[in-house]
């Protein structure tokens, strides 16, 4: 077998793949040290030392080697990358907005208007902030708001980002790292999914009792910043209980139907199949959806204070199918955003004071 001999500092790497890195404009790892901690793992294969720092390995082992250091390297330096990006755009906006916002708020599909109370509101394009995603779903506009409800100032995202649309996991919790830099305390967050209950019925408000994330994926796989929350964070009480309390005391005194349940995230961007739906059911979800979960799991791990707010826009029945059109997902969503605004204004008015 062709053996290449391979030197102990890995100058070979083609030097494009760390060029095109994700971690652009950060400082390159130590290549010997690197090397040293790969060498001595590949040196337990029985490879014999040709000279100091130097070892005989085939070519299949060369692409294992590659292989291990671009990992090492994305692991260590695209988390700092990550963390400059957060402290960039947690930077940018402080300056705009002058205060400590008390409570954040991510608005979803069809629901954007349920911000439109906001008094003395500041608006930032998410263009203008460095490092932000954008939003490629046509009803998410794309922008950051700042004012004051009943009193509390809050910071609302009008769109979020999904996984379906190609952005990591941190990228779609970029956002909440920014507002728990930022002091936000309390998370309000609300999405349009899919009714599985039967129970159910499309308009509906459900509040998110718990989750099952079906995702594929979770924002905290890699190293952790332990300045922003614990390695394994508890997730038995992700949505807080006292905030449920107190949305379903809102939605008793302003007359708004309300169901509570199991929220369930998938990937996307396809729809759900009649047999999924079952499977779905069977596990004891009663709502799904392709958001929500990523975010909720970030703020969870920041320490906040979670409230989820699903509007039902229609139903997922195997037992009698309908096609679903986005057009009417929109359009019911959209026909539900005077209950919400009521209930996210009614929730925050009743909110204890919020400051410490």
């Amino acid at each position: 077998m062709r053996k290449t001999q391979v030197p102990s500092d890995p100058s070979f790497l083609n030097r494009k793949e760390i060029d095109n890195h994700k971690a652009e404009g950060q400082d390159l790892p130590d290549n010997k040290d690197i090397s040293r901690g790969l060498h001595h793992k590949f040196c337990r294969r029985t490879r014999q030392p040709l000279s100091s720092g130097q070892f005989l390995f085939d070519a299949k082992d060369m692409s294992i080697l590659r292989y291990h250091r671009f990992l090492l390297y994305e692991r260590t330096f695209t988390m700092e990358s990550f963390k400059n990006k957060v402290f960039q755009a947690t930077s940018f906006i402080r300056s705009k907005i002058g205060q400590r916002p008390h409570i954040g708020l991510l608005i979803g599909t069809g629901l954007g208007e349920s911000v439109s109370n906001m008094k003395e509101a500041i608006s930032i394009d998410y263009r203008e902030i460095p490092n932000f995603p954008l939003s490629t779903v046509p009803t998410h506009r794309g922008a950051l708001l700042f004012g004051n409800m009943q009193g509390n100032p809050v910071l609302a995202m009008q769109g979020r980002f999904h996984y379906y649309e190609g952005y990591t996991m941190r990228e779609i919790t970029l956002p909440v790292r920014v507002m728990q830099l930022l002091g936000v305390k309390i998370f309000i967050i609300s999405n349009s999914s899919g009714g599985i209950n039967p129970s159910f019925n499309g308009g509906d408000i459900m509040i998110i009792a718990d989750h099952i994330n079906l995702t594929g994926g979770n924002p905290l796989i890699g190293p952790n910043v332990d300045e922003w929350g614990p390695r394994f964070p508890d997730m038995t009480q992700v949505y807080d209980p006292k905030l449920m309390a107190i949305a379903e005391e809102t939605a008793f005194e302003k007359g708004i139907l309300v169901q509570k349940g199991v929220y369930v995230g998938l990937s996307g961007p396809s729809l759900e199949t009649k047999a999924e739906i079952r499977f779905l059911k069977t596990i004891g979800a009663d709502a799904v959806g392709l958001s929500t979960v990523p975010e909720v799991i970030a703020a969870a791990h920041g320490g906040m204070g979670i409230l989820g707010l699903s509007v039902i826009t229609n139903m997922n029945l195997p037992e009698a199918p309908q096609p679903c059109r986005v057009d009417d997902i929109i359009a019911t969503a959209e026909g539900a955003t005077p209950r919400l605004r009521a209930l996210i204004e009614g929730v925050i008015e009743r909110l204890p004071d919020t400051e410490g």
